[in-house]
């Protein structure tokens, strides 16, 4: 696993919450396909759906919110306790 043997050297620099949840929305934001969307993050908000075409709108709102709302140092310390994501 390369990138984890560069992480563990400090030479990769993996993003904090608040920028996995941008990149999330930058991806789904450019989503186009007619899909089932399902998260699985430390993060508390369910974003899954069968439909995510009808309901994109819907999903983008629900991540900005969080990404302006959510206790990003809580959800660190959570994603750190856990053995595997």
């Amino acid at each position: 696993m390369p990138l984890l043997a560069d992480a563990e050297r400090g030479a990769f620099d993996p993003l904090d919450e608040k920028g996995l949840m941008e990149e999330l929305l930058t991806f789904l934001e450019t989503l186009e396909c007619d899909c089932r969307l399902i998260t699985h993050h430390t993060i508390s908000m369910n974003l899954n759906t069968n439909d995510f075409r009808t309901n994109k709108a819907a999903v983008l709102s629900a991540l900005k919110d969080g990404i302006a709302h959510l206790d990003m140092t809580a959800l660190s310390r959570r994603r750190q306790s856990k053995r595997t994501l």
